[in-house]
């Protein structure tokens, strides 16, 4: 076996190897548990150092291995793959960090942990996917290792949302299975291509491919959250605060906006999805979704609740950037998949600081908390301002890209979308900040786990993983033009040949 196709299997095997070495560990094995967390994180980024290098040089690295007559186990780590494994591997080192410090003294960390790996291991294989085979076997791992996590208090709350959770997926991943062995009976084949793969079929097949394409996108649409599929989201939020972060901003939701970016770009081709008049349609849901979104965000007191309905918001503006015609969009898209991951980490861990140092979870109770907790607060309040679109910020560079994109499209309504969501966008933060900045604090907080200890506002491994994501959320806006960053990356992705202008 080549090193091209050694690679792709080594970065999954990076977190699978470690998690399943976790699940067999007594819970009294903290060091260990933890020395090997660490270890598939280190390697899993040294790994995927070497095919960023090797795929920016115009190497290949795919792995194929014959299941059944026609139906192939792919994986391959091209440029697209790859933008989705690197947000994966560097934030799951962040998070991991921040689930060490948030479990310390909780029962069943080595199963927690080791589903933890599953997930990570699940989110790879989506990404290195080269056909719907693939992807499906990966995107249902997806689903059963997160289900766990969800419900790993036990209580009866956590048990009914992972249960509403499970009952939207696994119906996702029926209505998918649908979709791809549809396509499969008519192409004998399902790999992705560049350009598509549905081109060379005449147009008597035109309405089922229309058809095909509706089922594709709502089976990857539930993990999407793309309304009216977003329903399990919400109810999610009683996971704890590392699983909040894993579903919004490493795993569950970018698995579905991918799937999207994959059917749109490399099974049907954008030519002949415009062609088929399927890319307006689904760029008005994504509309839809992204105002639906921020309305409900509006009045949601509970804050994790809020961060959820801005994440159904947010993550279709990905949706959006797919549909409209044409490379500028699709960069704005392609980069907003990074920069929204990054904001909204940011905002899962502060929230779960609050939670777990004063035992604030409404918002109506961070009356003086910036005040308590002003390093947590200065990355939450970040965080908050890259989702607005505030200058300076990845947030800001996303929105002039897809604003950009809209025009370069015809479809000028989509820049009153993006304004209207950045408005709704700060109506629902500003509020939060001006409370946590602004108000004075209570007589005593609702419940102070960790006492104030000088400048350490709470315990080191929840606070480093917030203030570094949102360092990396000032600079992937003040260096969006350098040649390292993920817009640069995302220009690759579409073709630099077609970017005569930007933003």
């Amino acid at each position: 076996m080549t090193t091209s196709e050694l690679l792709p299997l080594a970065v999954i095997a990076s977190s699978l190897l470690p998690g399943l070495v976790i699940f067999v560990l007594p819970e009294e094995r903290i060091a260990l548990r933890t020395a090997l967390n660490l270890a598939g994180a280190f390697a899993k980024l040294a790994l995927v150092g070497l095919l960023l290098a090797g795929v920016h040089a115009g190497e290949d690295y795919v792995f194929r291995y014959a299941v059944l007559p026609g139906i192939d186990l792919v994986f391959k780590a091209d440029a697209l793959a790859l933008l989705f494994v690197t947000l994966s591997a560097v934030l799951w080192l962040f998070t991991t960090l921040y689930a060490v410090g948030y479990l310390e003294g909780a029962p069943h960390r080595s199963r927690f942990f080791g589903f933890f790996s599953l997930c990570v291991t699940a989110t790879m294989g989506i990404a290195m996917a080269g056909n719907l085979f693939t992807f499906f076997i990966f995107y249902e791992l997806l689903t059963l290792s997160t289900f766990p996590l969800v419900a790993h208090r036990g209580t009866e709350k956590a048990m009914r949302g992972a249960t509403v959770y499970l009952a939207y997926t696994l119906a996702g991943g029926a209505v998918l299975l649908t979709g791809i062995v549809w396509l499969h009976s008519l192409l004998g084949q399902s790999g992705f291509a560049h350009g598509g793969v549905v081109s060379t079929l005449g147009a008597g097949a035109h309405g089922q491919l229309q058809a095909i394409f509706v089922l594709l996108i709502a089976g990857v649409g539930v993990k999407a959250a793309i309304v009216p599929l977003h329903g399990w989201l919400p109810q999610a939020m009683v996971a704890p605060a590392p699983v909040s972060a894993l579903l919004h901003a490493v795993a569950v939701v970018k698995a579905g906006a991918f799937g999207v970016v994959r059917i749109v770009y490399e099974v049907y081709g954008v030519e002949t999805a415009q062609a088929l008049g399927l890319l307006t349609p689904l760029a008005a849901i994504a509309a839809i979704t992204i105002l639906w979104g921020s309305l409900r965000a509006l009045f949601q007191d509970d804050l994790k609740k809020r961060l959820a309905y801005s994440t159904v918001s947010q993550v279709s503006y990905i949706v959006l950037g797919t549909a409209l015609f044409g490379p500028v969009g699709t960069v704005g898209g392609l980069v907003h998949l990074v920069h929204q991951g990054v904001m909204k980490i940011t905002l899962f861990f502060c929230a779960g600081n609050f939670a777990e140092t004063l035992g604030i979870h409404k918002v109506s109770e961070m009356d003086g908390a910036g005040r308590r907790m002003p390093a947590t607060t200065l990355a939450f309040s970040i965080g908050a301002l890259g989702m607005m679109g505030a200058p300076l910020t990845a947030g800001a560079v996303s929105k002039a890209w897809l604003g950009d994109g809209a025009t370069a499209a015809g479809m000028d309504w989509a820049i009153w979308v993006l304004t209207a969501s950045s408005l709704l966008n700060a109506a629902y933060f500003l509020p939060i900040l001006w409370r946590a900045w602004l108000r004075p604090p209570p007589a005593r907080w609702p419940q102070e786990h960790i006492a104030a200890r000088g400048w350490r506002e709470t315990a080191w491994l929840l606070l480093l993983p917030p203030l570094v994501t949102a360092a990396l959320t000032l600079l992937f806006g003040i260096f969006a033009d350098n040649a390292l960053s993920p817009l640069a990356w995302a220009r690759l992705i579409a073709g630099r040949e077609y970017l005569t202008a930007a933003p």
